[in-house]
């Protein structure tokens, strides 16, 4: 024991012996931990007062706010009835609703900012110089002049998912719809059974000897072909493996997202026609986009089915070819058709059924649709975010310091028109802290921070400047340091 404690002890004696060569070490480790913790401290700091700003500048733009002090308020126009749950996204002290939900105060000029639609087919007459974005409450944005608003630099968003799940649920319907005689045999109870017997007891003895009429079969172990794979199709997909049946699916333009929320047991088929081959139902969940998926569901899909195989079709009517198909019934097809939207061709077919266009018609597709529009108005108007634009690249910029003025610029996708930019910037003597620049087909997108920015009339000089130059279709500043701009400081060439 006194041999382990004389070897424990002898380094410490060492270190005792040698306070000459330590002493230096020892100076310049405490010298690095000092300045580390300097480092570290000033960083903290830094942060700390950084938020204390932007606390304070929330704090006092909340304040006068609710003084009335936050000036015009943003103007959104409504077309169709669209549901409170989008409609209470608002906030009052800083939003009027306007067009379907509200009148323009008096004294107060009409100037819309954004518009939030349904199903309205909107005309580009309709949509002001004054508008920034127009947002669909829905997936579909056929009845909005997608070209003309790109042309005037104008965000078109819809809400991708908000209703697939009451759409998913009308699809499950229509499976069932195709395959038993349900809407057959209620048809004949009304107008046949109850017109020619007036007896409960001969009625009841009516409706059993005429089920006959209307057998139909299973969808267990039948083959559905999937054709569009985004949120609704993966959730067809998804519930129609639950009941049991086999699941194929099409998709050339499906995202990493989709991919990866589908399930693994759907089989991936290499075209249109492999899929319609291979099914006993055929479910339609694709977009319409005009001179691409219009009449798609062609005769050379009819000309591979099975005679037996049927169609539901709520995305929409443009999608599937009606004469092709009206020809395909003459030939000996007998597959049902099943959609929300009326067929010039079929719509007298006994194998077609049609009903109104419920697919999202219910409270909450409708909630989730109105919420998820008013999220995405606010958010562009407010911050300069997009996302789920069907016109414009996605973007989003975080605010790296609260006094910085923020500066959006929509321009032509074009060479040069970047560069020109950032040019005319640093000309007028503005830095740029910050910048975000994105681009989708013709329409280039960038969210500017730039500090120590110019006030009063050298602001808008800036702003005339950058609209002067070739490409640049509009600018808009969204706030100049802790302060707000609202819908003032927008300048456009539309």
């Amino acid at each position: 024991l006194a041999s382990q404690q004389r070897r424990a002890t002898t380094p410490m004696l060492a270190l005792v012996n040698r306070p000459a060569r330590l002493a230096p070490c020892v100076a310049r480790t405490a010298r690095g931990l000092s300045a580390a913790a300097s480092s570290d401290e000033l960083t903290l700091l830094e942060t700390l007062l950084k938020e204390a700003k932007k606390r304070k500048a929330d704090e006092e733009a909340a304040a006068k706010a609710q003084q009335g002090e936050e000036g015009p308020k943003f103007q959104v126009q409504t077309f169709n009835a669209i549901s409170m749950a989008g409609l209470q996204k608002f906030p009052n002290n800083s939003f009027q609703l306007t067009g379907t939900s509200g009148k323009v105060p008096d004294g107060v000029s009409e100037e819309p900012h954004a518009i939030l639609l349904r199903s309205h087919k909107l005309a580009s007459s309709e949509v002001a110089s004054t508008v920034r974005a127009i947002a669909r409450c829905g997936a579909g944005t056929n009845n909005v002049p997608i070209a003309d608003m790109t042309a005037r630099g104008i965000p078109v968003f819809n809400t991708p998912g908000a209703n697939a799940n009451s759409v998913k649920e009308l699809a499950l319907c229509g499976l069932l719809l195709a395959a038993r005689g349900v809407s057959e045999g209620i048809t004949h109870t009304k107008n046949v059974i109850c017109a020619e017997e007036s007896d409960h007891k001969a009625r009841n003895a009516r409706v059993e000897k005429d089920k006959k009429f209307f057998a139909g079969g299973e969808i267990r172990g039948k083959t559905l072909a999937v054709l569009g794979l985004g949120n609704i199709g993966a959730m067809v997909a998804e519930s129609a493996l639950s009941l049991g049946m086999n699941v194929v699916g099409y998709d050339p333009k499906i995202s990493v997202d989709a991919a990866w929320r589908l399930p693994s047991s759907v089989e991936k088929m290499p075209s249109l026609q492999d899929a319609c081959a291979a099914a006993d139902f055929v479910s339609i969940n694709m977009p319409y986009i005009k001179g691409v998926t219009h009449g798609v569901i062609d005769a050379s899909c009819f000309d591979v089915m099975k005679p037996t195989c049927s169609i539901v079709n709520f995305a929409r009517g443009e999608i599937v070819d009606g004469a092709a198909l009206l020809k395909a019934y003459e030939n000996g097809h007998t597959g049902k058709y099943v959609s929300d939207f009326p067929d010039e061709f079929v719509q007298e077919h006994p194998n077609f059924i049609c009903i109104p266009h419920l697919g999202a018609s219910t409270e909450e597709a409708e909630d989730n649709c109105a919420a998820m529009a008013a999220e995405q108005v606010i958010d562009f108007l407010e911050t300069g975010t997009i996302k789920n634009s069907v016109n414009f690249p996605t973007a989003s910029l975080d605010v790296q310091d609260p006094e910085h003025t923020r500066l959006c610029v929509i321009n032509k996708n074009e060479p040069g028109v970047l560069g020109a930019i950032t040019t005319a910037l640093g000309s007028l003597g503005v830095n740029i802290a910050q910048q975000l620049n994105t681009s989708r087909d013709a329409i280039a997108y960038n969210v500017v921070d730039l500090q120590d920015f110019p006030q009063g009339e050298a602001a808008a000089e800036v702003q005339s400047k950058l609209l002067e130059l070739d490409g640049v279709l509009s600018t808009r500043i969204i706030w100049t340091g802790s302060v707000r701009e609202g819908p003032s400081s927008f300048l456009t060439k539309a």
